[in-house]
C-alpha cells in the first residue's frame, strides 16, 4: 500500500497537459490593459529604470504570488476573504473583503476611461473625425459593457478565453514590428536624473512610481485561489510545490514576453515622447498608432488596445460583483440586518457600476495616477503584506518563516504602499 501512495504522489509531481493549461490560465489573466500603459511609466525615465524593472519584476510577480497560494492552500475553503475570516475571524474577514472590492472596483473606473480615450482617439486620428462629446462616447460604451454582462458569466469568460492568446500574440508581433524603429536615443540618455531634464519625474520617483503599475499589469491574484483549490484537490501534499512551479514557469513567460514588449516600445520612442502619452492619457499602442505611419500599426494597435481593455473589463467585472455582493451580505450580517436576495444585489451592483463608469468616463481623471494612488497599493496590500502577515503569525505557515525572500515581498509591498501616501499629498 505504501508503495501505491508512494507511486501516486511521484504521477502528481509530473508535469502535465493540466498544468500547462493553468500556466497560460494565469498567463492570460495577467496579460490585459496594464501591460498597455507599463511603458509609458516605465519607459518615461530613460534607461535605468527600465532595466532595475527588468531585474526586480521576476521575483516581485513571483514570490508575492506564491505565497499568496501558499495562504490560501493553509485553509479549507476556496476564496481567500473565507480563508481570512476562517483564519483571523469575521472582523478581519470582512476587511480584506472591503479590500479587495477597494483593489479591483477603481480598476473598472481606470478601464473606462481608457476605453473612452481609445475610442476618441481612435476616431480623431484614424478615422479623422470630430468624436462625439465623452459624455455620450462614456455612455454608450458603458451601456455596451452592462449588456455583455447580462448575457451571464459563461458568455464572459468565452469572450475573454477566445481574445486572451489572438491579443498575446498580436502583442508580440507588433513589437517585432518596431524593431526597424528603434534607435539609440534610450542609450545615449542614460542619466540619474531620469525624465526631469524633459518635464518628466526624476530616477528614484519614477522608480517609485512605477512599482505600483508593475504590480497592476502583473496580477493574477484573482485566479490564485482556483489554482490553489484545483491542485488541492489532485494531490493536497504535494499542492504547494506544483502550484509553485506553474506559478514559476507563467511568470517567466510574463516577463520575457512583457519586458520584451516594454523595451520595444520604449526603445522606438523618446522619453518625451513618453511623458506626452502619459499626458494625452491614452495607451501606449493608441499613442504608437498616431505617431507612425505604418498602416500595420494605424488600424491594428487601436484594435488591439480596445480588445484587450474590453477584456480586462469583463474580467474585473465580475470580480468587482462578487466584491459588492460579498460587502453587502457581510455588511447585512455584521449589522444583523436581513438579507436581501442575489438578484437584488446584482441589480444593486450593476446600477451602481454603470453609473460610477459613466460619471468617471466623462470626467476623465489620469489613469496612471488612479493605477499609482489606488489600485496598485491596495493589491499591493492583499498580494504582498497580507501573505507575509499570515506566513509569521500562522502556525500553518511557519515553515515559510525567516527566508530573505520574505523581506523583499515586503519592501516591494511597502514602496507600492507607499506610492499612494505620495500622491495623496502630492
Amino acid at each position: 500500500m505504501q508503495k501505491i501512495v508512494k507511486s501516486s504522489d511521484n504521477s502528481s509531481l509530473k508535469w502535465s497537459y493540466s498544468d500547462t493549461a493553468w500556466m497560460l490560465s494565469l498567463y492570460g489573466t495577467a496579460i490585459g490593459a496594464g501591460v498597455l500603459f507599463l511603458p509609458i511609466n516605465a519607459g518615461a525615465g530613460g534607461l535605468i529604470p527600465l532595466i532595475v524593472l527588468a531585474i526586480i519584476v521576476f521575483p516581485m510577480t513571483y514570490l508575492s504570488h506564491h505565497a499568496l497560494c501558499r495562504f490560501v492552500l493553509c485553509g479549507n475553503a476556496t476564496d481567500i476573504t473565507v480563508v481570512v475570516e476562517e483564519q483571523f475571524g469575521k472582523y478581519f474577514g470582512y476587511l480584506i473583503t472591503f479590500l479587495y472590492f477597494l483593489a479591483i472596483y477603481p480598476l473598472l473606473l481606470v478601464l473606462i476611461v481608457s476605453l473612452t480615450n481609445t475610442v476618441e482617439s481612435f476616431v480623431q486620428y484614424q478615422l479623422h473625425l470630430q468624436p462625439l462629446p465623452r459624455i455620450i462616447i462614456g455612455f454608450v460604451l458603458s451601456a455596451l459593457l452592462m449588456c455583455i454582462v447580462q448575457f451571464g458569466e459563461h458568455l464572459i469568460v468565452r469572450i475573454m478565453s477566445t481574445l486572451v492568446y489572438p491579443l498575446i500574440a498580436v502583442l508580440l508581433i507588433i513589437s517585432i514590428a518596431l524593431i526597424p524603429q528603434w534607435s539609440l536615443d534610450l542609450f545615449r540618455e542614460v542619466s540619474l536624473r531620469g525624465a526631469s531634464n524633459h518635464g518628466g519625474n526624476g530616477l528614484l520617483l519614477t522608480l517609485w512610481l512605477t512599482i505600483p503599475v508593475a504590480v497592476f499589469s502583473f496580477n493574477h491574484s484573482p485566479i490564485i485561489s482556483s489554482l490553489a483549490v484545483s491542485q488541492s484537490k489532485i494531490n493536497k501534499k504535494n499542492a504547494p510545490y506544483k502550484c509553485g512551479k506553474i506559478i514559476k514557469y507563467s511568470n517567466i513567460m510574463m516577463v520575457v514576453t512583457v519586458m520584451f514588449f516594454v523595451f520595444s516600445c520604449a526603445l522606438c520612442l523618446s522619453p518625451i515622447n513618453l511623458q506626452e502619452a502619459k499626458y494625452q492619457n491614452i495607451s501606449i499602442l493608441s499613442y504608437l498608432a498616431n505617431h507612425y505611419n505604418s498602416p500595420f500599426l494605424k488600424w491594428v494597435a487601436p484594435i488591439v488596445a480596445f480588445l484587450a481593455i474590453s477584456k480586462t473589463y469583463l474580467g474585473h467585472y465580475l470580480g468587482t460583483r462578487e466584491g459588492i455582493n460579498g460587502m453587502i451580505s457581510k455588511t447585512l450580517i455584521l449589522c444583523q440586518c436581513k438579507p436581501i436576495s442575489l438578484k437584488l444585489s446584482n441589480r444593486l451592483g450593476i446600477g451602481f457600476i454603470f453609473i460610477t463608469c459613466w460619471a468617471i468616463a466623462t470626467y476623465n481623471p489620469s489613469i496612471l495616477v488612479m493605477i499609482e494612488s489606488i489600485s496598485g497599493p491596495i493589491l499591493a496590500i492583499l498580494l504582498f503584506l497580507l501573505p507575509m502577515y499570515a506566513i509569521h503569525t500562522l502556525p500553518a505557515l511557519k515553515q515559510y518563516k525567516g527566508k530573505l525572500s520574505n523581506v523583499f515581498v515586503v519592501i516591494m509591498g511597502s514602496i507600492a504602499v507607499s506610492a499612494a501616501i505620495y500622491q495623496f499629498f502630492y
